[in-house]
């Protein structure tokens, strides 16, 4: 006997059929994540509906007749959770039968695979018991309430989607259709969230035939009939022509630089991660330093990664193979020597922005079974408990490396935390610091926690930068010395020479350059502003009170201050105009930004964005 569900999800109160092979008997339903049975009934003829409570929570449930079973997922009507669970059906149909000839997508003998399997059939679904079902049995003890919904859900999913903060893409899930990967962009692209606990993810390129019950995978574009009419919807793997749409521009990561172990389950069980970002938000409680290892046994049988560079010990992605500029690297491993078990590669823990919304990827398919290990779990809290948030007002403050202090601050504070920066600058996308031991270092605006490089002496206390010259003063670094003279030097990594080129108001703790013009603020709590035309004139304006601002910056026509840890603004007005409170400061003393992002640091803070 055996039977499969005519879906693979429904509504909570709807009903669902089920087509039985092999005669009627006995039929058990269980919840999958917690293993309670919530019925049981009898079968008989060739169909049996179900009637799925609309009290009963959603979740992945499994009818059982006799030793077979048929998966399916009870969607929630109105959701009980900021949080959905993707169910990967698509895979796991992929996978169906592969002994069989003609019936899987993978077969060892090429004539005999298919490359249009039919969701019309039982036997999907083992795999759980291997990827999926870690994740899914840890939810509900920890505390996590989620919904749940079918990978095939996601198929023009953006109105299931747009109901819920955060996607949870879990397990193994390899196979997505055009549909589903819009869907997701789009749900991340305004405000929405995405973890993936998942490797090998988002892989292969699919459609879907008769009413979403057929899938089509050729995985050979010369075989597949589209490649001559609509060539981006031909079924190869997402970054391979005629395609080329890497899959790591929406999850970061990819398999083409990961690591595939098939062969030997004792090797995954030596390997760990090392955490190269240890002061980042997702590594919160887990006390982790750079350097150290975690989640053994987590990675595999197959992992993502990014193509990296190292700066001084510092993994960056290079996006080199597709990944987003924004991606931060949290945590690597070097499988190189899987080739010889397999795919030799590597794999990557790390997060990244997909427009408004935050895409976190775990980079291993064997998350969610090495849960046990309490590092892991408090990751997956973080992530969890973080992203299905709602948006915060005002906007909270990322780490995004260590502070710019002395080599000898260094050796006294390895984190890069504590005073010892006068001021802090952006330009040509760059941050420079003034630092207090009379030094000027530089590193690149990024997400990543990258080190600081000394490249200059220097001892002013203020910077400014203005976006772009206008046929006065060059664009490049301004600086307050001590004693008021205004000082410029080129925005070059190197030695160069400062000259004097005008002078600031008395007392002068802060400067910044916008629209065409400087503006300092003053010990005696006053704002002023010069055109940087006039900068020979020294004849500065008073443009209104500082309101206690001890430093400034500037951007996209507005001014920035920092007063009594607080984030203030106004326009970047010649008169006097009101002051508008943005929230905390976070401890920031300076201030810089860039591309729409204050940045920030201060007396034990590292450096941070928002």
């Amino acid at each position: 006997m055996s039977l499969y569900a005519a879906a693979t999800s429904c509504a909570q109160g709807e009903s669902l059929r089920f087509h039985l092979l092999g005669g009627g008997g006995p039929i058990t339903v269980e919840d999958v994540p917690s293993g309670r049975v919530v019925l049981r009934d009898t079968a008989e003829g060739d169909t049996w509906t179900l009637k799925v409570g609309a009290d009963w929570p959603s979740s992945l449930y499994r009818a059982v007749l006799g030793n077979e079973s048929a998966y399916f997922v009870v969607r929630a009507a109105v959701p009980a959770s900021p949080v959905v669970v993707a169910i990967p059906f698509p895979t796991w149909e992929a996978y169906n039968r592969p002994g069989v000839p003609g019936e899987g997508l993978y077969q060892a003998e090429q004539p005999d695979r298919a490359v249009k399997v039919s969701f019309d059939r039982p036997g999907a679904g083992p795999q759980i018991e291997e990827w999926e079902l870690g994740l899914l049995r840890w939810l509900g003890p920890s505390g996590h309430t989620v919904d749940y919904c079918s990978g095939l859900d996601l198929h023009d999913g953006l109105d299931l989607l747009s109901r819920y903060r955060l996607l949870v893409i879990n397990g193994h899930d390899e196979y997505w259709s055009w549909e589903m990967r819009d869907a997701v962009e789009a749900f991340a692209r305004a405000g929405g969230n995405i973890a993936i606990f998942s490797g090998n993810t988002c892989w292969w390129q699919v459609r879907f035939e008769d009413d979403l019950r057929t899938m089509v995978c050729y995985r050979d574009a010369v075989a597949d009939p589209l490649a001559a009419t609509d060539p981006g919807r031909v079924t190869v793997e997402w970054p391979s022509e005629p395609v080329n749409r890497p899959e790591n521009t929406l999850t970061g990561l990819t398999f083409r630089n990961g690591a595939g172990c098939w062969v030997d389950s004792r090797v995954m069980a030596h390997e760990s991660y090392t955490a190269r970002f240890a002061g980042h938000w997702v590594f919160e409680g887990t006390g982790l330093a750079d350097g150290d290892t975690f989640g053994r046994g987590a990675l595999g049988y197959e992992t993502d990664a990014a193509d990296l560079e190292w700066v001084d010990g510092v993994p960056r992605a290079t996006g080199r193979d597709g990944t987003p500029p924004s991606f931060v690297v949290l945590a690597t491993a070097d499988l190189s020597h899987w080739r010889r078990y397999g795919k030799g590669g590597a794999a990557t823990m790390g997060v990244h922005r997909l427009g408004a919304g935050t895409v976190f990827n775990a980079g291993t398919i064997n998350w969610g079974n090495s849960l046990h290990d309490p590092v892991l779990d408090r990751i997956t809290r973080n992530v969890l408990d973080r992203l299905s948030r709602p948006p915060s007002h005002p906007p909270s403050w990322d780490p995004i490396g260590p502070a710019p202090t002395s080599a000898s601050a260094r050796e006294s504070s390895p984190d890069g935390v504590g005073g010892g920066t006068r001021a802090l600058v952006a330009c040509d996308n760059r941050l420079f610091a003034a630092c207090a031991d009379g030094t000027l270092a530089v590193r690149d605006i990024s997400g990543q926690n990258l080190p600081w490089r000394v490249i200059d002496e220097t001892d002013v206390i203020a910077l400014a930068a203005p976006r772009e010259a206008h046929g006065g003063p060059p664009a490049g670094l301004y600086g307050v010395a001590p004693d008021g003279t205004i000082r410029y030097r080129d925005p070059v990594l190197a030695r160069s020479t400062w000259r004097d080129v005008s002078r600031a108001p008395e007392g002068t703790t802060g400067l910044a350059a916008v629209d065409e013009g400087l503006f300092a603020v003053t010990s005696a709590g006053e704002l002023w502003h010069l055109p940087i035309r006039q900068l020979d004139t020294h004849d500065w304006a008073r443009a209104g009170s500082a309101a206690g601002a001890v430093s400034l910056t500037a951007m996209n026509g507005r001014v920035f201050a920092v007063s009594a840890d607080r984030i203030l603004t106004r326009p970047a007005e010649r008169h006097e105009t009101a002051w508008q409170d943005l929230g905390p400061a976070g401890g920031h003393t300076v201030l810089a930004a860039s591309a729409g992002r204050l940045i920030g640091t201060g007396p034990g803070t590292g450096l941070s964005w928002r």
